[in-house]
């Protein structure tokens, strides 16, 4: 079985000003390092063209035309604080959608077993009216959803591993039985709230917060709690909002994880829910902000990918 690696050049277009941590270097750093994978069962793909009405199951119309209507013919518009558009955001924000979309559809199809998004802007702090840390469109909530619509799943797990808590994917979500949403993350700490009592109304969010300088060892010991609740839940699809700023190296956070660390990770995942999902996982870049450190923590996670389909 093969893996699916979606991309898109629309990304350098996304102009985030200059000294802004969600840079164009991020992906470049990410997909220049896919290159020197040498196997042929990494398949390079494009995202999907798709219809707006299509975000409209995620996000409310009046946000998706607000958002729209914002992008500017020229120079930056801030749609809040730390979130910012150019002209060349429309494309890159429509291609971060339409490359999980193409994951989805590609797995749906067999082309391939599994998938990796490297997009930008992320997208798991969008919440249905308001952007929000460098997200726009909530890619995996759009995901989920369409899991649900097209493709008829009743049973989605969103692992967000991102070291900021997703607040866009569980405010999307928080009453939605059909979807789990887990997330380890930095507490206290932006952008505030996932704590264990952020339980979703049907107890369809697990939240495990954990304190600055958190190490390999603390991290893998409290990924036992993710492990129980998938196999609790018995997911027959897996979206990771894939972060990578838990790493050591990462400026805007305080975890303690190495590289190799995304590889486990990802590894225990795929293995405790395979006789649920039959490997069916699409995952979708986040942050992640140090390049090095981002580039090589993202090819484990690929390659822990690659290596559940031999």
């Amino acid at each position: 079985m093969k893996t699916g690696l979606i991309i898109s050049d629309t990304y350098k277009n996304h102009d985030t000003g200059n000294g802004h941590p969600e840079k164009i270097d991020r992906v470049t750093a990410v997909i220049e390092n896919f290159k020197k994978i040498d196997d042929k069962n990494l398949i390079w793909k494009k995202p999907a063209k798709f219809n707006l009405s299509l975000i409209n199951k995620t996000h409310s119309e009046d946000y998706v035309n607000q958002v729209e209507k914002s992008f500017p013919k020229k120079g930056l518009v801030f749609l809040d604080g730390d979130t910012i558009i150019s002209p060349g955001s429309k494309d890159a924000t429509k291609d971060a959608v339409g490359s999980i979309i193409a994951a989805i559809d590609g797995v749906e199809n067999k082309e391939f077993n599994n998938a990796f998004c490297a997009v930008r802007p992320p997208g798991h702090h969008a919440e249905k009216d308001k952007a929000m840390g460098f997200c726009i469109y909530n890619n995996v909530a759009v995901g989920a959803n369409y899991l649900i619509e097209k493709y008829k799943y009743n049973k989605i797990a969103i692992i967000d591993f991102d070291v900021h808590w997703g607040n866009g994917t569980y405010d999307i979500f928080y009453d939605n039985k059909k979807v789990l949403y887990i997330s380890t993350h930095q507490y206290p700490f932006y952008p505030g709230g996932g704590t264990e009592n952020d339980k979703g109304k049907f107890s369809n969010s697990l939240n495990i917060p954990l304190p600055a300088g958190t190490s390999s060892e603390e991290y893998l010991n409290a990924y036992d709690h993710v492990i129980k609740k998938l196999i609790q839940f018995k997911p027959e699809f897996i979206i990771f909002s894939a972060g990578f700023d838990a790493h050591k190296n990462d400026p805007l956070a305080q975890f303690q994880l190495n590289s190799n660390d995304f590889y486990e990770i990802t590894k225990r995942t795929l293995m405790s829910t395979k006789k649920f999902t039959n490997g069916k996982v699409v995952s979708i870049l986040e942050g992640g902000y140090d390049l090095k450190a981002l580039a090589e923590s993202a090819n484990y996670h690929v390659n822990a990918l690659l290596e559940f389909n031999k």
